[in-house]
């Protein structure tokens, strides 16, 4: 049996805050796929953050969010940025974010990276590109992490591979999205 990625005290806290939710977990990683960009959509909320990183926490899977070198070296706030998946990406040498995530995955043999491609919690029909463009550049599928609202239910749908048609692919995306609720639903994917 594989050791546990995720510390006791997180995986209880996470507990508790889907016991007193009164959350549960919808699917989870495919255990055959070790490196991901991982989307976090609908977010429409703050507390999309805590119920999503509490069921990865839960689904024990170590993901990973980008997030300037100097919050990850902080005293104090550091050790807690790195304790919730925090991981630094050196911007000062002017280098993309994207090249910066690919770079990320070539180092590393398991890696779940974290990305909310609405880049807002207010209503966006435009999503950045980003995530898409890490992927397809580091040859990882996109998984599609949720929330929804309405059922209080958190999970990973299915895996899209990058095709290299932004737009089609894009669009099967939203199509998932659009079959769960967020928690303010007029900010929802449409």
């Amino acid at each position: 049996m594989a050791a546990r990625k995720t510390s006791t005290f997180w995986y209880y806290i996470s507990k508790a805050i889907f016991w007193v939710a009164g959350w549960k977990l919808n699917g989870v990683v495919p255990p055959n796929i070790k490196k991901s960009m991982m989307i976090a959509a609908p977010h429409t909320s703050n507390w999309d953050f805590i119920l999503a990183r509490a069921a990865f926490f839960l689904m024990d899977v170590d993901v990973k969010l980008t997030i300037k070198k100097e919050w990850t070296t902080a005293p104090v706030l550091g050790g807690l940025v790195r304790s919730l998946g925090g991981i630094a990406v050196d911007r000062s040498k002017n280098n993309s974010l994207v090249d910066g995530m690919i770079q990320l995955f070539k180092e590393r043999d398991e890696l779940v990276i974290l990305i909310t491609p609405e880049g807002t919690r207010a209503y966006q029909p435009r999503w950045r590109k980003g995530f898409y463009h890490a992927a397809e550049g580091a040859g990882v599928p996109i998984l599609l992490g949720f929330l929804d609202y309405k059922k209080k239910e958190a999970g990973v749908g299915p895996a899209v591979y990058p095709s290299g048609n932004y737009e089609a692919d894009l669009e099967k995306i939203k199509a998932f999205y659009r079959t769960k609720t967020a928690r303010f639903p007029e900010k929802g994917v449409r």
